[in-house]
């Protein structure tokens, strides 16, 4: 898979990525599967990936201002 970005190949990568999820509600997972870019670091999350993403941050408490959660498929 090439980068959109640059050009340069894709590779599978684990990162940990920040969600806003509401005006004062911040949710950071953990070890997410993502397409990383070694040249530009551009990233990509595939479809499925997304969805279980969705699923997450629909169950998270949205009176706390950080939630840090370990990414589960």
């Amino acid at each position: 898979m090439k980068c959109a970005v640059c050009g340069a190949q894709l590779q599978p990568a684990r990162s940990d990525l920040p969600f806003k999820v509401s005006e004062q509600t911040i949710v950071i997972l953990k070890q997410l599967p993502v397409w990383q870019c070694g040249n530009c670091a551009q990233y990509l999350i595939e479809d499925h990936v997304l969805r279980r993403v969705d699923e997450i941050l629909a169950g998270v408490d949205r009176a706390a201002e950080l939630e840090i959660i370990r990414f589960a498929a």
